[in-house]
């Protein structure tokens, strides 16, 4: 009886990884399905994609200064992990991955299947070319300008 019990038990992992910038939202999702095909197939349960969106990257990723990050969180045995790098390896849209165990003897009947998210990202700040912070200085200058012909109107 405690064999049952244990062989229901699974282990908690995320896997970050980041696909090239220039990739529409469709070829993301359809990703996101490859990937949850891969742990289903393996007997895991995904629990939650996130799409953190377009970030900047500390450095250059296959010469991209930026990537789309996707967070996936999911159940499965000590093998899932392996095949499912062992495949993000071969897609060409994924530049980086990186997979973290966070618990084990994980009830997955526990674990609710949540709702998938996307984040927007990072927004661009400033202009190409233009120093960072002239840039931010004009626009908070810009922002209490109108703040005060705000009050002037009132």
């Amino acid at each position: 009886m405690a064999e049952t019990q244990a062989a229901k038990r699974l282990r908690e992992y995320e896997t970050i990884f980041l696909v090239k910038p220039d990739l529409t939202d469709d070829t993301v999702d359809k990703l996101k399905e490859r990937v949850r095909g891969i742990v289903g197939r393996e007997g895991g349960k995904v629990l939650r994609f996130t799409v953190w969106g377009k970030k900047k990257t500390a450095f250059p990723i296959a010469k991209q200064p930026r990537a789309i990050y996707v967070h996936a969180s999911y159940l499965g045995a000590s093998g899932l992990v392996a095949e499912l790098e062992r495949n993000l390896r071969n897609y060409d849209e994924v530049t980086r991955f990186l997979s973290t165990k966070l618990a084990d003897e994980v009830d997955p009947e526990s674990r609710p299947v949540l709702e998938d998210l996307k984040l927007a990202g990072d927004v661009e700040e400033t202009r190409p070319g233009a120093p960072a912070g002239v840039e931010r200085a004009a626009v908070s200058e810009d922002v209490s300008e109108v703040e005060e012909e705000g009050t002037e109107e009132a």
